[in-house]
Formats: structure tokens, C-alpha cells, sequence
């Protein structure tokens, strides 16, 4: 048992490790999504380009569109683990057969 929380506590603070370290070394770096990227390197290439259609809904501000991509990979995130431990706890229960 000690052996497990040893080995979950350096899996945590080595998840810590990857998770910071990023942020620290690009201090200086502006985090964009490649959407605007795209959209700028389209205006390069071909300036009188026209898009097919315009969004239905723009979020009023960059943190409720953070927010909105948040919930949807939380809710990614729980479709997927359901399915998992649904299909670990039925392999577990053919096994008990």
C-alpha cells in the first residue's frame, strides 16, 4: 500500500512538473487559437476573400468563450470516462462468471 501512494504522489508532482514548466519557460508568450492565425495567414495569401457565412452567436467576451470550451470538454471528458468504467466493469463482470 505504501508503495502505491508513493508511486500516485511522484505521478502527481510529475504531472505538476509538465503542467508548469510550460507556463514558466514561454512566460512571455501570448496564447492565441490558430482560428485568428488562419484567418490572418487568409488575408495574406488571398486579401478579397469573402467568407461563406458569419458565426450565429459571438461570445461577448474571451473568458465566456473559455468558459464554453471548459464545459465542453468537461462534459467530453465524462461521456468518455463513463464509457470506459462502464466497459471495464463489464468485462470485470464476465470475468466473475
Amino acid at each position: 500500500m505504501k508503495q502505491l501512494s508513493k508511486k500516485n504522489l511522484l505521478l502527481f508532482l510529475l504531472a505538476i512538473v509538465v503542467i508548469v514548466a510550460p507556463l514558466i519557460i514561454n512566460s512571455g508568450a501570448e496564447f492565441e487559437g490558430a482560428d485568428g492565425e488562419g484567418e490572418e495567414l487568409i488575408q495574406v495569401i488571398a486579401p478579397d476573400y469573402e467568407p461563406w457565412f458569419e458565426s450565429i452567436w459571438e461570445p461577448p467576451s474571451g473568458e465566456v468563450e473559455s468558459l464554453l470550451f471548459s464545459v465542453q470538454v468537461a462534459i467530453g471528458a465524462g461521456v468518455i470516462g463513463y464509457i470506459l468504467g462502464s466497459m471495464k466493469e463489464k468485462k470485470k463482470l464476465a470475468l466473475n462468471r
